[in-house]
């Protein structure tokens, strides 16, 4: 008998009402502020405009400090075990060194191998024993310098505030960064400009920078310049780095803006350590390779806490913490294009694809009505209602909608009344078989329903191929189709069977007006 339990439509029109509830703040403008569970859905960058970063990671400066770090590595190696070298030389790819004693250079190719793992380490045709990274290392260490970048931008902006930024690779180097509502991008650049590495070096007393400058220098330690133009020799190898930092906030110490920060156990213990050994000591506190404070170690510290002073504004020591909590990027971005999309060309856009919603939703209903009649206007409804439905349902998600989004919809506008057309051309062949009206109705919905899943299924499969491998425009296409499509199989067959069950019941009609 052709009849849904009442518990089934009470699911069927419960699911209806959660879909609306979810769709209604597109409908209520922004000047209401929505609690976090209900919100609009978010516009992507080319409907509310905003700015478009193409980044470049910089990964050649990264392999000249690894291979700077590779030489002081094999440096120790050779003092350690007494082998006579010449010429060791840090290149931008690779390490050199000159041994001339045939078991003294076997000796230490064996050493510098275990140095690091995927190190290759060969003699090339001028006697020179050349150290770098197998091409395997390399492309790992390649990806993950970008993956690492990747998320610290995606910290950097997210603490900045910029809402449903979309971050992603792009090629082997670069990333795309765009801003949706970000009309002057120069604060967001200053942040990602920056690489915010942080260490602390014990200050050289030994040497001084005239000295340095003479080329008295030992190989432990470097010169380096601070933000108060002074010149200070520092030990190469830092006593902590800004890696084992587990908090960082802006806070004020006699009255001026500082940084106060908190080190991990590690971290803690080795700070302690260093502060308790180098008591009446200077510690320079090292901020993209520029000494911005250089204090005084009065005494032990072994809370494994600190501040960090300097000539700080109340902004600046808020960004300062800002980036030493997001992490330090392993590699510096350059900006290679920026470009601004302005909120104008965004809402043409809007009004351009709602105008093409309105126009393909008229004209499928135009046609709907005239072909079925009064089972066409039930189809009206259900569409109208499947609109709803795709609206919560990216809202609910928190998904972003492009311009090949709104294609997306109006695809699925197009689309959403095959399910019905199928089913009631069914029906019209089972009632020129001679099947009285409600079963006509029945094996209408029955017969059409494998035909239904078949040609849907085959979008959808199509749909997630899309999400899976595009990216930007076509992922947010992919989404709003697969949407489209599952809340249309809902409206077209669980709703229109409801209306057309009801519709049957009250009026018992002799003859289905299709």
């Amino acid at each position: 008998m052709y009849k849904l339990s009442r518990t089934r439509i009470c699911i069927i029109l419960a699911i209806c009402l959660v879909g609306i509830l979810f769709a209604l703040p597109n409908f209520l403008g922004n000047s209401i502020n929505f609690p976090k569970w209900w919100h609009p859905v978010n516009l992507g960058l080319d409907l509310q405009g905003g700015s478009n970063l193409l980044l470049q990671v910089k990964i050649d400066d990264v392999l000249k400090e690894r291979m700077a770090s590779i030489e002081d590595s094999a440096r120790q190696v050779l003092r350690e075990n007494k082998i006579r070298y010449q010429n060791l030389k840090a290149e931008n790819e690779d390490v050199k060194v000159k041994i001339d004693n045939i078991n003294s250079k076997t000796k230490a190719v064996s050493l510098f191998k275990k140095m690091e793992d995927g190190l290759d380490v060969v003699e090339d045709e001028d006697g020179m024993v050349v150290i770098s990274y197998s091409e395997q290392a390399l492309n790992q260490l390649k990806a993950k310098i970008v993956d690492q970048s990747i998320e610290i931008v995606r910290r950097r902006i997210d603490a900045a505030g910029t809402k449903e930024p979309s971050i992603q690779g792009q090629g082997t180097d670069r990333i795309a960064v765009q801003l949706p509502g970000e009309q002057n991008p120069e604060y967001v650049k200053s942040l990602l400009g920056k690489t915010a590495k942080l260490s602390f070096n014990l200050v050289d007393n030994r040497s001084t920078a005239a000295d340095a400058r003479r080329g008295k220098l030992s190989s432990g330690s470097r010169l380096i310049s601070g933000e108060n133009g002074e010149t200070y020799v520092i030990n190469r190898k830092p006593v902590v780095t800004g890696e084992h930092l587990i908090d960082a906030s802006a806070s004020f110490s006699e009255g001026q803006p500082v940084v106060s920060f908190k080190f991990d156990s590690f971290g803690g213990k080795k700070f302690a350590e260093a502060t308790s050994q180098h008591v009446n000591e200077r510690l320079a506190i090292i901020l993209d390779n520029e000494v911005i404070s250089a204090p005084n170690i009065n005494g032990p510290i072994t809370g494994g806490s600190g501040i960090i002073t300097g000539n700080f504004t109340t902004e600046s020591a808020n960004e300062l913490a800002m980036l030493l909590r997001s992490g330090a990027l392993p590699a510096p971005l350059e900006v290679l294009e920026e470009r601004t999309v302005g909120a104008g060309l965004g809402a043409d856009s809007i009004s351009a694809g709602i105008t093409a919603s309105i126009i393909g939703l008229a004209l499928v209903v135009l046609f709907m009505i005239a072909a079925y009649g009064l089972f066409g206007i039930f189809t009206t409804v259900t569409v109208c209602l499947n609109l709803f439905l795709m609206l919560g349902v990216l809202s609910f998600i928190g998904a972003t909608l492009t311009l090949p989004g709104i294609a997306g919809i109006i695809l699925t506008i197009g689309m959403a009344v095959d399910a019905n057309v199928l089913i009631f051309e069914r029906m019209r062949e089972e009632v020129n078989h001679g099947l009285s009206t409600k079963d006509a109705a029945e094996a209408g919905f029955n017969e059409a329903w494998g035909t239904i899943v078949d040609s849907n299924l085959t979008t959808l499969v199509a749909a997630f191929v899309l999400l899976y491998f595009g990216s930007g425009p076509v992922r947010g296409f992919a989404v709003t189709l697969a949407i489209g499509i599952a809340t249309s199989m809902f409206t077209s067959v669980t709703v229109t069977r409801i209306i057309i069950q009801t519709w049957l019941q009250k009026y018992k009609p002799t003859k289905l007006p299709i």
